[in-house]
């Protein structure tokens, strides 16, 4: 059980990068990282393309004045010239600033915790590995709901063989806030995410589900795609060639098959993100909706619901909850758990200590770029009509 005593000797200086006023995700990466006060302490930042309204921003929620700045470049050089200048940087920007972002804050020797998708392209995924293994930094992507408990509970029986041989997955991410265009018209947020140039090839296939899929690598690491296709769609007109439903049908190498449905046009969904694994024995469940419960339906035997933090769950996922199963954790908790495991691994990084690093389940650059490899063979797939296509080589192979 987490109780906010420190896992690291003190909290690292932590700044970011977007995540201002009107920000989408800046509270839920700020909520994460400072939840208990051990491990994050946001000491400056570059809040907002409006360097006054970012300023402004920066003061109301705490930071030095001096130390809000009007870009990433000016921020990382005024800090370098510090003593107690900056270790870490959130980069919480359009997808089309990641990989000059990260490079940029790579080359002045800081960690890295970046928004998803990570970049546009494997290529620059790769690039970017080996320029962080060069200088000796850590790369984490804010996969946000992966750091529910429940995923190491799914991942402990499944290895423990609790459900047998996986046959089927199925993975929901789904919503339906952007049912018409309205979005674009009123949210620059929402503008910039069904433009090419700054979304990249995607909407909801980056946006969403590479959430989910990362979360299912989480749950079953043994488990391999082999070939995948993909049919996607833009209801809204305005949004093509980016799309805002998508289905992807997957063949692993085991033999299993899988689906996954990611759509932001799900008109009435508030809460649609679903995983459900099929084994030859039972089948495990988990919604979003219901976060603290894990449905374990057992062939021939009643249904089960598993809660957290109750004594019969895996030491692993007991390891990561707050609360005490009386009360409810959610979305906050989760991303609280995964900035935690960002803040070990730095730590452990920067003291070369392999072990700690090797044993860490969380969101590494290694997940950042297979969520890119997912996005581009999902892309191939529905731009060649919806064609099978090999995960790895993207070789175009029939069904």
């Amino acid at each position: 059980m987490l109780n906010g005593e420190k896992n690291i000797a003190r909290p690292l200086r932590w700044a970011m990068i977007g995540g201002g006023r009107t920000s989408q995700v800046g509270y839920k990466h700020r909520t994460g990282a400072l939840r208990d006060n051990t491990a994050f302490q946001l000491v400056a930042g570059a809040f907002d393309i409006d360097a006054e309204r970012g300023k402004e921003f920066g003061v109301n929620i705490g930071v030095d004045e001096n130390r809000c700045y009007p870009d990433y470049r000016t921020m990382f050089t005024e800090e370098a010239k510090r003593e107690d200048g900056i270790e870490v940087v959130t980069i919480a920007t359009p997808n089309g600033t990641h990989y000059e972002i990260t490079k940029a804050a790579l080359n002045a020797g800081l960690h890295v915790i970046c928004e998803k998708p990570l970049f546009f392209t494997v290529e620059e995924g790769e690039e970017v590995k080996e320029l962080a293994e060069k200088q000796g930094k850590i790369v984490g992507v804010t996969y946000g709901y992966s750091g529910n408990q429940m995923m190491l509970q799914m991942r402990a029986m499944i290895e423990q063989g609790k459900i047998g041989e996986i046959r089927v997955v199925d993975l929901q991410y789904t919503h339906g806030f952007n049912a018409t265009d309205q979005g674009e018209k009123t949210s620059a947020a929402q503008k910039w995410r069904v433009d090419p140039k700054v979304a990249g090839p995607s909407f909801v296939l980056g946006d969403l589900s590479t959430h989910t899929y990362y979360m299912s690598e989480l749950i079953m690491p043994e488990m391999k795609i082999k070939k995948l296709l993909c049919d996607r769609q833009s209801f809204v007109g305005t949004r093509a060639p980016l799309e805002d439903n998508a289905f992807v049908m997957m063949h692993y190498e085991n033999g299993a098959v899988g689906r996954l449905w990611t759509s932001s046009i799900n008109a009435g969904c508030m809460d649609g993100q679903r995983i459900r694994i099929v084994g030859t024995k039972a089948s495990l469940e988990w919604w979003d909706s219901k976060p603290n419960q894990l449905k374990y339906e057992v062939q021939g035997e009643p249904a089960q619901t598993l809660i957290r933090a109750m004594p019969y769950m895996d030491e692993t996922c007991n390891a990561d909850e707050r609360l005490g199963a009386l009360h409810q954790e959610g979305l906050s908790e989760a991303w609280a758990n995964i900035y935690l495991k960002f803040a070990v691994a730095i730590d452990a990084k920067n003291r070369g200590d392999e072990d700690t690093l090797k044993s860490l389940v969380y969101p590494d650059i290694d997940a950042g770029i297979q969520g890119i490899r997912w996005i581009e063979n999902c892309v191939r797939s529905a731009d060649n009509g919806g064609v099978w296509v090999e995960f790895e080589t993207k070789k175009l192979v029939q069904a």
